[in-house]
């Protein structure tokens, strides 16, 4: 993914957890998560799981828990994404 698409997704996430971070109940982590779930293109999905994935630097904490909550398109978690492939 282009470095300027990255920064996008970074900023848009960041702008998704400051919003939830701001509600006075409830997992906030979840609620950003499931806004990305319902309103995010599987791509850009795809790309801020490999983008935490890589290390995630520059999200606020509620937008890298939201993205760790995150499956990629496919059914697998992001963390499991960069395994680099089968052993054997």
């Amino acid at each position: 993914m282009a470095h300027n698409s990255v920064e996008t997704l970074v900023k848009m996430a960041n702008q998704i957890g400051q919003f939830f971070s701001a509600q006075k109940s409830g997992d906030r982590a979840a609620s950003a998560a499931d806004h990305l779930r319902k309103f995010w293109d599987p791509r850009m999905r795809a790309g801020i799981i490999d983008y935490v994935a890589d290390g995630g630097e520059g999200l606020n904490p509620t937008a890298l828990e939201a993205v760790k909550r995150l499956t990629r398109p496919g059914g697998c978690r992001g963390s499991s994404m960069r395994s680099g492939g089968e052993d054997g």
